[in-house]
């Protein structure tokens, strides 16, 4: 059936998403011999829709996908969603306060049926979503973190784990979200730059009342958990009160002087620093380094900022109040300020010296085992990992992992009187507590940090903790992790970690980072500014096909990609273009078949594309073999638009060789295909299993096909650019023709095999080989790598130039008045030097462009006179 005059993206896309999700041509093949590659969707929230970051990290996954699998490897691209543990539960709980109810009026068992509920009828979305942009993933092997398999996974590790020492529970200060109820780790939290307050307090001498300390805070509310004030030991305005006590302004407490050079900073605030153990990460440091009291306030305690100040305002404690500009930690789910709280929490020991999980994953990094690329992020992993603090992995909400932790609450009788408070790590529910055989126990409420399931879904989501799975055995580790910068530390870090101590193996080889997609002015996308682009909406109206180029032909290692529509028009364009292309040919095949035409001897032409497609192959390759999605999409892109639409398809009108004109369009379809899978899919429907074009290297290194290629270019391509540039400048249309003479610099040059080309494409009357160096009087002349042509010219070319180039005067002499205008104006002279020296630079220019023109004109003229 003829290909349609105009390409219709959404019928093919809708087309081509049913036909690959039902014939399974992304199926993974564990009984396979043929090498493997393969990657894991980094997972995304079962609450998402698809965002430009998504459309990002999935085109450059499916472009690697299609590339290995057209190279001959067996792919596995294993897709799956993250449950998502604060968001997913917010989302159910909004609805649910629509409802009139919370997840407590309902109680835990059927809020946590009604987030089942919400996943099978809304969690697909996401998924859907990825299809509709062309992933290739292996869709019958989709995994979600709480499915059966990974909560198994999940269980081993946590019980693993806790009998190796490596998690313990322990009463510390964490991350407290107020609005989510929950802790969250550092990498969690947000920290945003703010203007604030910062206080001066006097906190007086405990043996000497009418002497104090100024403390400098930015939180007052937080003074009634104070502990100690710290000042630096080596500090003489207050190293000799180190040992005394002063009074805590508001209450009956006396709290000592602490000397700490880590806590404070001579040069900033006052000097002297309270410490409060219960409420800052560095105070509880502090606490812990003076052996001082851990004192917690209330939420109600910490909301009474304003009551303090009024108190110490009353008592005459408070001497002054500034500006001051200060990191604010806050979630990074709801936004709501972060407070630093003391409670009893589950912790990831990273750093134990016998057994570190952080080291031997920086030692994967620095020997290259993993390569990051770009390298540049090395610094920042290595900087993250060599300081990383103990992981709190417990959260406070209902939906997600339960922790395999049981507490004895008590005999049969009454209350157990033994000490049976320690946790009983179990992947089961025990029978009984070993300590007082007591059957009465209660699961620990927590659930485990969504971020820990993830932490290990390269070898879960392949059948681990089964190591006879032949998905796990196959396919493990994995090559490739396409992430972006923001969950390095999230994600990737802790998955090299988890990998490394539970398979012995890296979890993948090559993680590709890459950077966020900005506006077109380069600025963050977010509501509130009003500038958040719809990936579906783009592909709706361009085409899937033209957002994915778009995205992988701006995705430079290290450099944020500043999309613009334009952008994206110019590649629907493309796509445009190659329809049209293969419609061309296609019209020219049928004609070929009906004339009963034989393919016949390659022509220059064909020779001359056959050397440029090769080269673009190996190109193309190349770049792809070293992540360089930016370069591959533009050699290909290039190759297509110029070389072969451009030129091949023209050079082809004079001498046509069918079969290299369909073959060579069979591998430029293949060529894009990873990038543009939708349209070349559509124009190689005949092909089940696409390949990689192969470059023929015996072809590509003959000595006269690379002279045959070298003349294309400079006596047919250079010969009719050049004419055809002249025409431009003379206005001289395409539908007149004109005669030309051409004199070789060599005496022998053939220039035969190529005059029919210059003469049709370039719309040349008459072509004459001369050995005359005199050039005609009436002609252009025009210098090739091969000779000189003289194009002759008639009364109406000449007299068309002199009016362009009298139009080109005038208005070269207006902006030299407008120019002299300024610099006459008596004030110019108090303009910055640098101002004066470019004015006047460019008056000069002006004027020896005006001097170069009237030397046209007259010229011209003059020819007109011959």
């Amino acid at each position: 059936m003829p290909l349609e005059k105009i390409y219709d993206p959404s019928e093919v896309e809708e087309k081509w998403v049913k036909v690959w999700a039902e014939s399974g041509v992304f199926h993974a093949n564990t009984q396979s011999n043929d090498p493997s590659f393969s990657m894991v969707i980094p997972p995304p929230n079962v609450t998402g829709i698809l965002h430009l970051g998504h459309a990002l990290n999935t085109t450059l996954q499916d472009i690697l996908a299609r590339y290995k699998r057209m190279k001959g490897f067996d792919v596995l691209w294993l897709p799956g969603t993250d449950h998502a543990g604060i968001a997913t539960q917010n989302v159910v709980e909004r609805e649910l306060a629509k409802e009139g109810q919370s997840r407590h009026d309902i109680g835990r068992e059927a809020f946590i049926q009604k987030i089942w509920e919400w996943k099978r009828k809304s969690g697909g979305t996401i998924i859907s979503q990825l299809k509709k942009l062309g992933a290739s993933c292996d869709w019958s092997r989709e995994r979600f973190t709480l499915d059966e398999g990974l909560s198994q996974a999940v269980t081993e590790v946590f019980v693993r784990l806790y009998n190796e020492g490596l998690i313990y529970r322990a009463k510390r200060l964490v991350n407290w979200c107020p609005e989510c109820q929950t802790a969250l780790s550092d990498i969690e939290v947000e920290h945003e730059e703010t203007q604030g307050k910062m206080y001066f307090i006097k906190y007086p001498l405990a043996d000497d009342p009418t002497q104090f300390l100024t403390v400098a805070t930015t939180r007052p509310e937080t003074m009634l958990a104070d502990s100690a004030v710290a000042v630096h030991p080596e500090d003489p305005r207050f190293n000799q009160l180190i040992g005394k006590f002063v009074k805590l302004p508001l209450t009956t407490r006396t709290i000592p002087i602490v000397g700490d050079p880590i806590l404070v900073d001579r040069a900033f605030g006052t000097g002297a620093v309270k410490i409060t153990p219960g409420h800052d990460f560095n105070d509880e440091k502090a606490g812990k380094r003076h052996k001082l009291p851990i004192i917690s306030l209330s939420d109600a305690e910490l909301k009474g900022r304003q009551t303090v100040i009024s108190a110490l305002e009353e008592r005459g404690l408070l001497i002054d109040v500034k500006d001051h500009l200060m990191a604010i930690g806050k979630c990074y789910r709801c936004k709501s300020i972060i407070e630093p709280s003391c409670s009893m929490q589950w912790f990831v020991k990273v750093n134990d010296p016998e057994n570190s999980l952080a080291q031997p994953a920086i030692d994967a990094v620095r020997d290259k085992k993993i390569r990051l690329i770009p390298e540049t992020w090395e610094p920042n992993y290595f900087g993250w990992m060599e300081n990383i603090e103990d992981w709190c992995i417990s959260r406070q909400i209902w939906w997600g992992h339960k922790i395999p932790a049981w507490y004895c609450i008590g005999n049969d009788v009454g209350q157990c009187r033994l000490d049976c408070g320690e946790a009983i790590v179990s992947a089961t529910r025990p029978e009984k507590c070993p300590k007082c055989g007591s059957s009465n126990l209660r699961q620990d409420a927590d659930v485990l940090d969504t971020w820990f399931s993830s932490a290990l879904w390269p070898f879960s989501t392949l059948g681990w903790p089964d190591c006879d799975s032949k998905l796990l055995q196959k396919f493990y580790p994995t090559n490739t992790l396409i992430s972006g910068f923001d969950i390095l530390f999230f994600w990737v870090a802790r998955m090299i970690m988890m990998g490394l101590h539970f398979t012995k193996e890296v979890p993948f080889r090559n993680v590709y980072i890459h950077a966020l997609v900005r506006d077109a002015k380069g600025q963050k996308m977010s509501k509130s500014k009003g500038n958040v682009i719809d990936p579906l909406e783009l592909m709706s109206k361009y085409g899937t096909d033209a957002l994915r180029f778009t995205l992988a032909s701006m995705a430079s290692p290290g450099r944020d990609i500043k999309l613009s529509e334009e952008r994206i028009e110019g590649y629907r364009n493309f796509t445009n273009k190659l329809w049209n292309a293969a419609r061309f040919i296609e019209m020219n095949s049928l004609n070929e078949s009906s004339q009963g035409t034989a393919s016949g001897a390659p022509t220059p032409a064909d020779i001359w594309i056959k050397m440029r497609l090769y080269q673009a192959i190996a190109a193309v390759d190349s770049a792809m073999e070293r992540y360089r999605f930016d370069e591959a999409s533009e050699i290909a892109y290039q190759f297509t638009w110029h070389q072969f639409c451009d030129w091949y398809l023209e050079l082809s009108k004079v001498e046509r060789n069918i079969e290299t004109l369909t073959s060579v369009f069979h591998d430029i379809l293949c060529l894009l295909h990873p990038f543009m899978p939708f349209i070349t899919q559509e124009l190689l429907s005949d092909d089940q299993k696409i390949s990689f074009p192969k470059v023929d290297e015996t072809f590509l290194n003959n000595s006269e096909n690379i002279a045959m290629a070298r003349s294309v270019d400079e006596m047919i391509i250079e010969t009719v650019t050049k004419i055809r540039n002249v025409r431009g400048e003379m206005n001289i249309p395409l539908s007149e023709e004109m005669d030309i003479l051409i004199n070789p610099y060599a005496e022998n040059s053939d220039l035969a095999p190529f005059l029919p080309y210059i003469k049709r494409l370039a719309r040349i009357r008459n072509i004459t080989i001369t050995t005359d160096q005199t050039p005609p009087k009436r002609s252009a002349v025009i210098s090739t790598t091969y000779g000189v042509i003289y194009i002759l010219l008639e009364d109406p070319h000449i007299q068309k130039e002199i009016d362009r180039l009298l139009k080109v005067a005038q208005k070269l002499e207006k902006e030299m008045a407008g120019v002299e205008t300024r610099l006459n104006n008596p004030n110019f002279v108090n303009a910055p030097i640098e101002v004066q020296t470019k004015t006047r630079l460019n008056y000069a220019e002006l004027e020896q462009k005006k001097r170069e023109g009237l030397e046209q004109i007259s010229h011209m003229q003059g020819l007109l006179t011959l």
